[in-house]
């Protein structure tokens, strides 16, 4: 994440909304898109507020990791389900994309975490080999398949411990203050 000037906005050309690099398969958001894709409970972004990879924290992002509570929301049941079935239907039975499979089962792992934790599940601990089996497609298509489709049921069955609503007065209040911060 990163934190455009302020005086940036107030141009017709705004600044970028992301960034790509400097290394390989590394992207950043500018702290307003992040704070708008995390209320409406994206996966990636959601991820990375409890990733413990972190290469630099300036005190405006130690807020943000602060904050991080407050842009959880029920919401998050569906666009975790969502994103996880939209790359099942984009893999091919016939011929998957292991890495996409992995990828998707360990969305649904994550999400059932958030829901019944409050956390998303970026760790993937007890599953980690067998998930790296499905990356390297060492595991039958079929029975990826199963663990997609019982994870999927799982976690529309879940109860969850997240509030209905995220706390947007909170993270408007961040947003202003590395606005301010920023002038």
């Amino acid at each position: 994440m990163f934190a455009a000037p302020t005086a940036a906005f107030w141009r017709l050309d705004k600044p970028p909304t992301h960034r790509d690099g400097p290394l390989p398969e590394q992207f950043s958001w500018e702290v307003e898109r992040f704070c708008r894709l995390a209320l409406e409970a994206n996966p990636t972004v959601l991820e990375c507020l409890w990733s413990p990879l972190v290469e630099v924290v300036t005190p405006a992002g130690r807020r943000l990791l602060d904050l991080r509570e407050a842009f959880l929301s029920q919401r998050a049941h569906r666009s975790f389900a969502g994103y996880a079935e939209d790359q099942f239907r984009r893999l091919d039975p016939e011929r998957p994309k292991w890495k996409q499979a992995m990828h998707m089962i360990r969305l649904l792992l994550s999400g059932l975490h958030l829901v019944r934790h409050g956390e998303p599940s970026v760790r993937v601990g007890e599953h980690r080999e067998r998930l790296l089996a499905i990356r390297r497609g060492e595991v039958p298509w079929a029975e990826v398949d199963a663990w997609r489709a019982a994870l999927s049921a799982e976690l529309a069955a879940a109860p969850t411990v997240l509030p209905p609503l995220p706390d947007r007065e909170r993270v408007d209040e961040f947003l202003v203050g590395v606005r301010k911060e920023f002038l």
